[in-house]
């Protein structure tokens, strides 16, 4: 199938999905009333193969030390799907499921594959990498831009996270954990029940990101949005909390979005 825009609807939701712009939500409309920050590099894009930073774009593949373009100057950021062209594998009214191939600089054979799933008061996202060939490290996360403002009053943030990961001065991790501390951020947070994360714009919406899994980075210190960004492991995580696949074990994760009118 083409990678042509694809508009999915429940309810009063509608989703935008961009196959051709690296697999990315384009924009969630709820009741008319747009929640993304909308633009080319903007929306909610998957990270895949790896999420956040990768420390000067090296990291560790077994034996061998391989170096990923420094796309974010000394470091590597979010991965290469979000640059990948992807391909439609098949849509409905309220789904579709999209795939990308891992390639160059990608150092090994895998695929992607990202679900978009619809309901009228949530959306749910999963996405999975397979390896063809040979095992190596992964990471999957989704960096979504919620517009800060929706016609009413900021958006306000709520999570009760059970440490921060400490940065140091290269925006990365330094490998201590600390009390949460108050924002702005552009910092990783431990959940170890999982994520949940309550965005609230008062008298208007309610949204809930939650997933199973236990890291989630917040960037709110742009005036424009707020990035919940679920993902399964933190940013350095190909060196320092390296998840495996294999042709027997892919890796997979989910994030849900749900919300409710105010």
């Amino acid at each position: 199938m083409s990678n042509e825009d694809i508009t999915l609807t429940a309810g009063d939701a509608e989703v935008s999905v961009r196959p051709g712009n690296g697999g990315r939500i384009g924009g969630l409309r709820i009741g008319g009333v747009e929640l993304l920050r909308q633009g080319e590099r903007y929306g909610c894009f998957p990270m895949v193969p790896w999420c956040g930073r990768i420390r000067e774009g090296r990291f560790l593949d077994g034996a061998t030390v391989r170096q990923m373009p420094l796309n974010s100057p000394p470091h590597a950021i979010h991965g290469t799907a979000r640059d990948g062209a992807w391909r439609t594998a098949r849509t409905s009214a309220d789904e579709a499921v999209l795939t990308c191939d891992l390639v160059d600089p990608w150092p090994h054979r895998g695929r992607v594959t990202h679900v978009v799933t619809l309901a009228a008061d949530s959306l749910t996202l999963t996405m999975s990498v397979e390896a063809y060939d040979d095992s190596f490290p992964a990471q999957i996360g989704w960096h979504p831009w919620f517009n800060r403002n929706l016609g009413g009053q900021d958006a306000q943030l709520d999570f009760k996270p059970a440490w921060q990961e400490e940065r140091g001065a290269d925006h990365l991790p330094t490998g201590n954990r600390i009390d949460p501390r108050p924002g702005p951020w552009d910092d990783c947070f431990g959940m170890p029940d999982g994520v949940d994360v309550t965005l609230t714009w008062p008298g208007q919406l309610e949204l809930k990101v939650t997933s199973r899994e236990e890291w989630v980075v917040v960037y709110d210190e742009q005036a424009e949005a707020v990035c919940v960004e679920p993902q399964t492991g933190p940013p350095n995580g190909l060196n320092t909390l390296p998840r495996l696949v294999t042709p027997l074990e892919p890796l997979e994760a989910t994030t849900t979005w749900s919300w409710r009118r105010l």
